[in-house]
C-alpha cells in the first residue's frame, strides 16, 4: 500500500512526525530513504522528540551510526548506514536488537537482505514548493497506523 504526503517546509515535516509518533510500537521499522537534505534526519529528530519527550537531545547518528532513546515503554534505535561498508557490520551495532524496540534507518539501502520485510519505507524527495514524503508499508499491522494518520 502507499500513499503521499506533502511537505511544503520543515515545519510539515515535523508535524507529520508528530502525527506518526503515537501510533508506533515495539518492533515497528520505518526506513527513511531519499538523498542528501531531503529531511530523513528532520523527521527522525521530530519523531524521537515526541516519542521520547521534547527535553531529549537527537543528534545525527552519522558518526556514531546509532543512537538509542527511552521511548514509551521501549526503546528507539535510530540508525544512520550512509557510513555502513557491509551490512555484516549490523551485528556489531546491535542490530538484532531492534525487535525489541522502535527502528528508525537513514540509507536503509546499505542493510541489504537484513532489512525486515514488514515495514514502513518514507521516500523524502524535492518537489517544486517543498517536499513529499511518500509511504509505502507492508504488513497489516501498518494500514492501522496509515488510517490514523492520514484521516
Amino acid at each position: 500500500m502507499t500513499t503521499e504526503i506533502p511537505l511544503p517546509d520543515e515545519a510539515a515535516t515535523q508535524a507529520f512526525a508528530a502525527r506518526l509518533a503515537p501510533h508506533l510500537n515495539a518492533g515497528h521499522f520505518i526506513a527513511l530513504e531519499g538523498g542528501l537534505g531531503v529531511g530523513k534526519t528532520t523527521f527522525a529528530r521530530a519523531l524521537i522528540s515526541a516519542m521520547a519527550g521534547a527535553a531529549v537531545t537527537v543528534p545525527s547518528p552519522t558518526f556514531t551510526l546509532v543512537q538509542t532513546y527511552d521511548g514509551p515503554g521501549f526503546p528507539i534505535f535510530h540508525f544512520d548506514l550512509y557510513r555502513l561498508n557491509d551490512p555484516g557490520e549490523l551485528d556489531e551495532l546491535g542490530w538484532e536488537e531492534t525487535v525489541e524496540g522502535l527502528c528508525l534507518v537513514e540509507w536503509p539501502a546499505r542493510a541489504g537482505p537484513r532489512l525486515p520485510r514488514w515495514r514502513m519505507v518514507i521516500a523524502l524527495d524535492f518537489i517544486p514548493g517543498g517536499r513529499t514524503a511518500k509511504l509505502e508499508w507492508r504488513g497489516e499491522h501498518w494500514q492501522s497506523v496509515m488510517d490514523a494518520v492520514t484521516a
